[in-house]
Protein backbone atom coordinates (compact mmCIF):
# COMPACT_ATOMS: atom_id res chain seq x y z
CA UNK A 1 0.00 0.00 0.00
CA UNK A 2 1.27 3.53 -0.64
CA UNK A 3 2.30 5.30 1.58
CA UNK A 4 -0.27 8.37 2.35
CA UNK A 5 -0.03 12.40 1.42
CA UNK A 6 0.00 12.66 5.37
CA UNK A 7 2.85 10.33 6.10
CA UNK A 8 5.01 11.35 2.98
CA UNK A 9 4.71 14.91 4.41
CA UNK A 10 5.80 13.69 7.78
CA UNK A 11 8.55 11.61 6.49
CA UNK A 12 9.84 15.06 4.24
CA UNK A 13 9.20 17.04 7.33
CA UNK A 14 11.43 15.10 9.72
CA UNK A 15 14.39 14.76 6.71
CA UNK A 16 14.42 18.56 6.27
CA UNK A 17 14.99 19.11 10.29
CA UNK A 18 17.50 16.38 10.45
CA UNK A 19 19.38 18.33 7.23
CA UNK A 20 19.20 21.64 8.91
CA UNK A 21 20.54 20.26 12.25
CA UNK A 22 23.12 18.53 10.43
CA UNK A 23 24.40 21.46 8.85
CA UNK A 24 24.20 23.63 11.47
CA UNK A 25 26.68 21.33 13.39
CA UNK A 26 28.71 21.39 10.74
CA UNK A 27 28.67 24.99 10.40
CA UNK A 28 29.26 25.16 14.20
CA UNK A 29 31.83 23.15 14.19
CA UNK A 30 33.82 24.75 11.30
CA UNK A 31 33.86 27.86 13.46
CA UNK A 32 34.56 25.88 16.63
CA UNK A 33 37.48 25.06 15.41
CA UNK A 34 38.62 28.33 13.69
CA UNK A 35 38.43 29.97 16.83
CA UNK A 36 39.77 27.62 18.90
CA UNK A 37 43.39 28.56 16.76
CA UNK A 38 44.01 31.06 18.60
CA UNK A 39 43.30 29.51 22.52
CA UNK A 40 44.64 33.07 24.14
CA UNK A 41 42.88 35.34 21.75
CA UNK A 42 39.30 32.78 22.78
CA UNK A 43 39.74 32.81 26.60
CA UNK A 44 39.84 36.63 26.56
CA UNK A 45 37.04 37.08 24.74
CA UNK A 46 35.47 34.99 27.01
CA UNK A 47 36.22 36.57 29.69
CA UNK A 48 35.44 40.23 28.44
CA UNK A 49 31.87 38.56 27.81
CA UNK A 50 32.15 37.58 31.51
CA UNK A 51 32.97 40.76 33.21
CA UNK A 52 30.74 42.75 30.38
CA UNK A 53 27.48 40.80 31.63
CA UNK A 54 28.65 40.94 35.18
CA UNK A 55 28.50 44.88 35.29
CA UNK A 56 24.64 44.05 35.37
CA UNK A 57 24.27 42.16 38.62
CA UNK A 58 26.76 44.36 39.59
CA UNK A 59 24.50 47.81 39.43
CA UNK A 60 21.75 45.17 41.30
CA UNK A 61 24.12 44.89 44.40
CA UNK A 62 24.53 48.89 44.24
CA UNK A 63 21.21 49.29 44.19
CA UNK A 64 20.54 46.98 47.43
CA UNK A 65 23.60 48.47 49.19
CA UNK A 66 20.83 51.12 49.92
CA UNK A 67 17.84 48.81 50.31
CA UNK A 68 16.91 46.14 51.40
CA UNK A 69 14.28 45.11 49.42
CA UNK A 70 13.58 45.78 45.67
CA UNK A 71 9.78 45.29 44.91
CA UNK A 72 9.41 42.93 47.40
CA UNK A 73 12.35 41.05 46.74
CA UNK A 74 15.13 40.43 48.74
CA UNK A 75 18.90 39.99 46.96
CA UNK A 76 19.12 36.35 46.59
CA UNK A 77 15.59 36.28 45.04
CA UNK A 78 16.52 39.36 42.26
CA UNK A 79 19.59 36.86 41.53
CA UNK A 80 17.65 34.08 40.96
CA UNK A 81 15.63 36.03 38.34
CA UNK A 82 18.84 37.63 37.30
CA UNK A 83 20.51 34.28 36.93
CA UNK A 84 17.78 32.33 35.56
CA UNK A 85 17.27 35.21 33.11
CA UNK A 86 20.92 35.30 31.41
CA UNK A 87 21.50 31.86 31.16
CA UNK A 88 18.33 31.20 28.93
CA UNK A 89 19.18 34.43 26.81
CA UNK A 90 22.77 32.78 27.14
CA UNK A 91 21.79 29.81 25.59
CA UNK A 92 19.74 31.10 22.91
CA UNK A 93 22.40 33.71 22.12
CA UNK A 94 24.74 31.39 21.92
CA UNK A 95 22.90 29.21 19.60
CA UNK A 96 20.50 31.64 17.47
CA UNK A 97 22.24 35.63 18.26
CA UNK A 98 23.74 35.36 14.79
CA UNK A 99 20.00 36.27 13.60
CA UNK A 100 20.50 39.95 14.20
CA UNK A 101 22.91 40.41 10.93
CA UNK A 102 19.90 38.68 8.19
CA UNK A 103 19.04 42.41 7.72
CA UNK A 104 22.47 43.11 6.75
CA UNK A 105 22.40 40.17 4.27
CA UNK A 106 19.30 41.57 3.13
CA UNK A 107 20.41 44.82 2.25
CA UNK A 108 23.48 44.14 0.56
CA UNK A 109 22.41 40.90 -1.31
CA UNK A 110 24.72 38.37 0.08
CA UNK A 111 21.54 36.74 1.43
CA UNK A 112 21.36 35.02 -2.49
CA UNK A 113 24.53 33.17 -2.16
CA UNK A 114 23.13 31.39 0.68
CA UNK A 115 19.74 30.37 -1.12
CA UNK A 116 21.70 29.21 -3.78
CA UNK A 117 23.43 26.37 -1.36
CA UNK A 118 21.76 23.02 -0.80
CA UNK A 119 21.66 24.31 2.55
CA UNK A 120 18.58 25.30 4.49
CA UNK A 121 18.87 29.12 4.46
CA UNK A 122 17.83 28.88 8.75
CA UNK A 123 20.35 26.67 9.70
CA UNK A 124 23.06 28.98 7.62
CA UNK A 125 21.92 32.45 9.13
CA UNK A 126 21.63 30.76 12.26
CA UNK A 127 25.37 29.26 12.91
CA UNK A 128 26.99 32.05 10.82
CA UNK A 129 30.03 33.16 12.92
CA UNK A 130 28.82 31.26 15.72
CA UNK A 131 30.70 32.97 18.60
CA UNK A 132 31.58 30.26 21.23
CA UNK A 133 32.73 33.80 23.73
CA UNK A 134 29.01 33.93 24.43
CA UNK A 135 29.75 31.12 26.77
CA UNK A 136 30.62 33.80 29.14
CA UNK A 137 27.27 34.94 29.35
CA UNK A 138 26.20 31.71 30.22
CA UNK A 139 28.62 31.14 33.05
CA UNK A 140 28.05 34.20 34.82
CA UNK A 141 24.29 33.36 34.86
CA UNK A 142 24.63 30.22 35.98
CA UNK A 143 26.86 31.67 38.75
CA UNK A 144 24.63 34.36 40.00
CA UNK A 145 21.78 31.21 40.24
CA UNK A 146 24.29 28.79 41.91
CA UNK A 147 24.70 31.95 44.26
CA UNK A 148 20.74 32.64 44.77
CA UNK A 149 20.06 28.55 45.06
CA UNK A 150 22.49 27.99 48.06
CA UNK A 151 20.96 31.75 49.91
CA UNK A 152 17.34 31.21 49.23
CA UNK A 153 15.73 29.51 52.16
CA UNK A 154 13.05 27.30 49.50
CA UNK A 155 11.46 24.12 50.60
CA UNK A 156 12.40 21.80 47.94
CA UNK A 157 10.24 19.41 46.51
CA UNK A 158 10.95 17.31 43.34
CA UNK A 159 8.83 19.30 41.15
CA UNK A 160 10.61 22.36 42.26
CA UNK A 161 14.14 20.42 41.62
CA UNK A 162 12.68 19.57 38.14
CA UNK A 163 11.59 23.15 37.74
CA UNK A 164 14.98 24.47 37.27
CA UNK A 165 16.78 23.29 34.27
CA UNK A 166 13.14 23.04 32.83
CA UNK A 167 12.80 26.57 33.20
CA UNK A 168 16.31 26.99 31.10
CA UNK A 169 15.63 24.75 28.23
CA UNK A 170 12.15 26.15 28.06
CA UNK A 171 12.94 29.94 28.46
CA UNK A 172 16.19 29.69 26.23
CA UNK A 173 13.76 27.91 23.54
CA UNK A 174 11.21 31.19 23.78
CA UNK A 175 14.21 33.43 23.23
CA UNK A 176 15.34 31.49 20.38
CA UNK A 177 11.87 31.27 19.14
CA UNK A 178 12.07 35.70 19.45
CA UNK A 179 15.68 35.80 17.36
CA UNK A 180 13.85 33.55 14.64
CA UNK A 181 10.59 35.44 14.80
CA UNK A 182 12.58 38.88 14.61
CA UNK A 183 14.75 37.68 12.12
CA UNK A 184 11.36 37.12 9.74
CA UNK A 185 10.37 40.51 10.42
CA UNK A 186 13.49 41.75 8.93
CA UNK A 187 12.69 40.15 5.34
CA UNK A 188 10.35 43.38 5.19
CA UNK A 189 12.35 45.87 7.21
CA UNK A 190 15.41 44.74 6.57
CA UNK A 191 17.17 46.91 9.28
CA UNK A 192 15.03 46.25 12.18
CA UNK A 193 17.93 44.65 14.05
CA UNK A 194 17.19 47.11 17.14
CA UNK A 195 13.41 46.05 17.06
CA UNK A 196 14.73 42.86 17.43
CA UNK A 197 16.99 43.53 20.18
CA UNK A 198 14.10 45.49 22.49
CA UNK A 199 12.67 42.13 22.39
CA UNK A 200 16.05 39.78 23.12
CA UNK A 201 18.74 41.90 24.84
CA UNK A 202 15.95 44.30 26.44
CA UNK A 203 13.85 41.28 27.34
CA UNK A 204 16.58 39.53 29.32
CA UNK A 205 16.92 42.81 31.30
CA UNK A 206 13.28 43.25 32.20
CA UNK A 207 13.11 39.87 33.22
CA UNK A 208 16.24 40.51 35.16
CA UNK A 209 13.77 42.57 37.81
CA UNK A 210 10.87 41.37 40.13
CA UNK A 211 7.43 41.85 38.03
CA UNK A 212 6.10 43.85 41.25
CA UNK A 213 8.37 46.97 39.95
CA UNK A 214 6.62 47.30 36.81
CA UNK A 215 3.16 48.04 35.53
CA UNK A 216 0.81 45.79 35.45
CA UNK A 217 0.05 46.26 32.07
CA UNK A 218 3.46 45.72 31.23
CA UNK A 219 3.84 42.36 32.64
CA UNK A 220 -0.03 41.64 31.44
CA UNK A 221 1.90 42.04 28.12
CA UNK A 222 4.92 39.90 28.64
CA UNK A 223 2.79 37.37 30.00
CA UNK A 224 0.01 37.19 27.51
CA UNK A 225 1.68 38.98 24.31
CA UNK A 226 4.94 38.11 24.09
CA UNK A 227 5.28 35.32 26.36
CA UNK A 228 8.65 36.41 27.87
CA UNK A 229 7.15 35.73 31.44
CA UNK A 230 7.33 31.87 30.86
CA UNK A 231 11.14 32.25 30.73
CA UNK A 232 11.74 32.77 34.45
CA UNK A 233 8.81 35.27 36.45
CA UNK A 234 6.36 32.46 36.55
CA UNK A 235 8.03 29.13 37.23
CA UNK A 236 10.57 31.21 40.03
CA UNK A 237 7.71 32.83 41.31
CA UNK A 238 6.16 29.06 41.98
CA UNK A 239 9.66 28.14 43.42
CA UNK A 240 10.15 31.07 46.11
CA UNK A 241 7.02 30.33 46.40
CA UNK A 242 5.99 34.05 45.94
CA UNK A 243 2.23 34.72 44.38
CA UNK A 244 2.30 35.96 41.21
CA UNK A 245 1.27 39.34 40.77
CA UNK A 246 -1.60 38.68 38.38
CA UNK A 247 -3.18 36.47 40.57
CA UNK A 248 -2.72 33.86 37.85
CA UNK A 249 -2.96 29.85 39.12
CA UNK A 250 0.05 28.01 40.41
CA UNK A 251 -0.65 25.63 37.78
CA UNK A 252 0.44 28.18 34.62
CA UNK A 253 3.71 28.22 36.06
CA UNK A 254 3.89 24.20 34.35
CA UNK A 255 3.59 25.82 31.18
CA UNK A 256 6.13 26.92 29.70
CA UNK A 257 7.49 24.22 27.35
CA UNK A 258 4.24 24.18 25.78
CA UNK A 259 4.52 28.24 25.60
CA UNK A 260 7.99 27.07 24.26
CA UNK A 261 6.82 24.77 21.81
CA UNK A 262 3.92 27.04 20.34
CA UNK A 263 6.64 29.95 20.17
CA UNK A 264 9.02 27.58 18.04
CA UNK A 265 5.83 26.99 15.86
CA UNK A 266 4.52 30.31 15.02
CA UNK A 267 8.34 31.65 14.28
CA UNK A 268 8.35 28.79 11.96
CA UNK A 269 5.67 30.07 9.97
CA UNK A 270 6.56 33.75 10.10
CA UNK A 271 10.35 32.62 9.05
CA UNK A 272 8.87 30.67 5.83
CA UNK A 273 6.85 33.30 5.28
CA UNK A 274 9.21 35.75 5.30
CA UNK A 275 11.37 33.68 3.50
CA UNK A 276 8.99 33.41 0.20
CA UNK A 277 8.45 36.99 0.49
CA UNK A 278 11.98 37.64 0.14
CA UNK A 279 13.24 39.62 -3.30
CA UNK A 280 16.60 39.96 -4.57
CA UNK A 281 18.08 43.17 -4.82
CA UNK A 282 19.62 42.12 -7.85
CA UNK A 283 23.46 42.79 -7.10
Amino acid sequence: MAPSAETATGEWSRSLLWEGLRAYGLIVAMWVRSTMTYRASFAMTVFGNFAATAFDFVAILLMFSHVDQLGGYSLPEVAFLYGAAGAAFGLADLCLGSMDRLGRRVRDGTLDTLLVRPVPVLAQVAADRFALRRLGRITQGLLVLGYALTALDIAWTPLKVAMIPMMLLSGATIFAAVFVAGAAFQFWAQDAAEVQNSFTYGGTTLLQYPPTVFAKDLVRGVTFVVPLAFVNWLPALYVMGREDPLGLPDWVAFLPPLVAVGCCVLAGMAWRVGLRAYRSTGS
